[in-house]
C-alpha cells in the first residue's frame, strides 16, 4: 500500500462530493505521478486555507484521463477512481500543525515556514510513518470529534500551484508564493493558520528568473526592472543574470526585447520570453510580443503571457484581436498563456 496527500480547496472538495465522490483528479502534467497510484492506496485529503486534513480516500481502480466536468476552476484530467473511507467537516478536521511534533517534515527545520514546502504540489507521496500519524488522528477525530474554530473566510483562499523544472512553489489566486507562519504557529494543537502575503509582479518575475537560472540558462529581466527585488534579493544578484543582451537584432528590435519582463537564453540565443500581466493591461505585454513578431517574423522564440487564472478570458480576448491575428505568424498561434495554477 502507498499513501498520498491530495490538496483541495473548499470549493474543489465540495464539487468532488457533489459529483459523487468516486473520482478525483489532478493537473495533466502530474499524469506520470498519478499513474503510480494503485488500487488499495490511501489518499489523505488536505484542505488548503485552513491547513487541515479532513478525509481519507481509497483508490479503487487504475488511473485514467477524463474530461467530464467536475470542477469549476479547472478540468484536472489526470484522474483516479476512489471511494470515501471517512470524511469530516472542516471545523472537525486535524490541523497539520497539531501533529508538528510527530510528522517528519516539521523536524530539523530552522525556518518555521519550511514545512509548508511539503504542500506545494499534488499528489504528494507520503511515508508510511507520516501517513499513519495522520490516519490515526483522523480516526480518533471521527470517533470523538473535537470542534476547532477558524475564520471561515480562510475557506475562500485559493492557493495555486506553480511548477517549475527546478522545483515547485505555491502561488494562490490573489496571494503569496510562500505560506508564512508566525513563530508560535508550531505550538502543539495550535489552530493558527498560515498567514499569506499578497502576490506581486516582482514575485512572478523572481520565480521565472530563478527557474531559468537554476536550469543553467542565462536570464534577463526588463531593463527598467533591474533595480527591483523580492525576498530581500535584488534581481541584479540572481545568478546568470545578463548585464547586456547579445546584439543579434537591429536597434529597434533590441529596444523592444530589452523591455520584456523575463527572457531565458542559451549560448546567446533567446529560448523563451515571458510577459507577466499581474494587474497591468494584458494588451501592453501582447503589444511587445506583437512588435517582436512583426520586426522578426522568422524568429524562433517561445512566447508566454503569465497571468492569474481569473485573467484567462482577458488574455484570450486580447490575443485574438485583429491586429495580432493579422501578424505572420498570428500571435495566437505562437504565444501561449501560463496561468498561476497548474
Amino acid at each position: 500500500m502507498q499513501y498520498w496527500t491530495h490538496l483541495y480547496t473548499w470549493r474543489t472538495w465540495q464539487e468532488f462530493l457533489q459529483h459523487g465522490g468516486n473520482s478525483t483528479g489532478f493537473p495533466e502534467r502530474r499524469w506520470n505521478t498519478v499513474q503510480q497510484m494503485q488500487p488499495g492506496d490511501f489518499i489523505l485529503c488536505y484542505l488548503i486555507g485552513v491547513s487541515r486534513y479532513l478525509a481519507i480516500l481509497e483508490v479503487t481502480g487504475e488511473a485514467f484521463i477524463g474530461y467530464k466536468p467536475i470542477w469549476s476552476e479547472r478540468v484536472y484530467p489526470a484522474r483516479i477512481p476512489v471511494r470515501i473511507v471517512m470524511d469530516l467537516l472542516p471545523e472537525y478536521g486535524i490541523p497539520v500543525v497539531a501533529m508538528a511534533n510527530e510528522l517528519s517534515y516539521f523536524k530539523n527545520i530552522t525556518d518555521p515556514r519550511a514545512w509548508s514546502a511539503h504542500f506545494r504540489s499534488s499528489p504528494i507521496k507520503e511515508t508510511q510513518q507520516d501517513a499513519e500519524i495522520v490516519i490515526n488522528a483522523l480516526e480518533i477525530a471521527s470517533e470523538d470529534p473535537t470542534f476547532r474554530d477558524f475564520d471561515s473566510r480562510k475557506l475562500e483562499r485559493h492557493v495555486r500551484i506553480y511548477e517549475t523544472q527546478s522545483g515547485v512553489v505555491t502561488i494562490p489566486e490573489d496571494t503569496q508564493p510562500f505560506m508564512i507562519l508566525d513563530d508560535d504557529d508550531l505550538a502543539e494543537d495550535s489552530d493558527d493558520e498560515a498567514e499569506v502575503q499578497p502576490i506581486t509582479h516582482e514575485e512572478i518575475q523572481w520565480l521565472l528568473l530563478h527557474t531559468g537560472s537554476e536550469m543553467g540558462l542565462d536570464v534577463w529581466v526588463a531593463r527598467n526592472d533591474r533595480g527591483r527585488a523580492f525576498k530581500d534579493e535584488a534581481f541584479a544578484e540572481i545568478p546568470h543574470l545578463l548585464d547586456e543582451l547579445p546584439r543579434q537584432f537591429d536597434a529597434a528590435t533590441n529596444r523592444t526585447v530589452e523591455l520584456i519582463d523575463v527572457l531565458w537564453l542559451k549560448d546567446n540565443a533567446i529560448l523563451a520570453a515571458f510577459e507577466v500581466e499581474h494587474t497591468s493591461a494584458v494588451y501592453s505585454g501582447l503589444l511587445r510580443m506583437g512588435d517582436l513578431v512583426a520586426m522578426q517574423p522568422n524568429l524562433n522564440i517561445r512566447l508566454y503571457i503569465v497571468a492569474p487564472d481569473d485573467r484567462r478570458d482577458k488574455v484570450f480576448a486580447e490575443i485574438n484581436r485583429p491586429s495580432f491575428s493579422r501578424l505572420k505568424p498570428p500571435l495566437n498561434q505562437i504565444c501561449q498563456y501560463i496561468p498561476y495554477s497548474p
